[in-house]
């Protein structure tokens, strides 16, 4: 069970990095939420995934080594707020962007460097 979760935190991954070498600030964004959520993926399955001993300690009692992490499901919660912030913030930028040049193309938009622009000196 925690292979099929591995290989799609890998999936993940891959499409994560595809996306986000685009030349469109909308797939990078996609590319940004697909890394998130591979990472919470990520860190869900390293806490085991097993449902047979559930984290509870009665009195006297320890938990038991099979038991699942109670900490990386406490993380990914924060991790998805953490998020979702993130990727609001990175709309609203390419909002922003797409207003003022009418374009999500990263090539054509060259404030910093235009294309037309000489080069700086190779040799100093």
């Amino acid at each position: 069970m925690e292979f099929n979760f591995v290989l799609l935190t890998g999936l993940f991954f891959a499409a994560a990095v595809y996306l986000m070498l685009s030349a469109h600030i909308i797939r990078v964004l996609i590319g940004v939420v697909l890394l998130g959520n591979g990472v919470n993926l990520l860190l869900f399955t390293s806490g085991r995934l097993t449902r047979e001993v559930p984290p509870v300690i009665t009195l006297g009692e320890t938990l038991p080594a099979t038991a699942a992490n109670p900490l990386p499901q406490a993380l990914i919660l924060t991790a998805i707020v953490i998020s979702f912030s993130f990727f609001a913030f990175l709309m609203v930028l390419a909002y922003r962007g797409w207003q003022s040049l009418r374009t999500d193309d990263t090539n054509t938009m060259r404030f910093a460097e235009p294309a037309e622009s000489n080069l700086p000196p190779v040799d100093y």
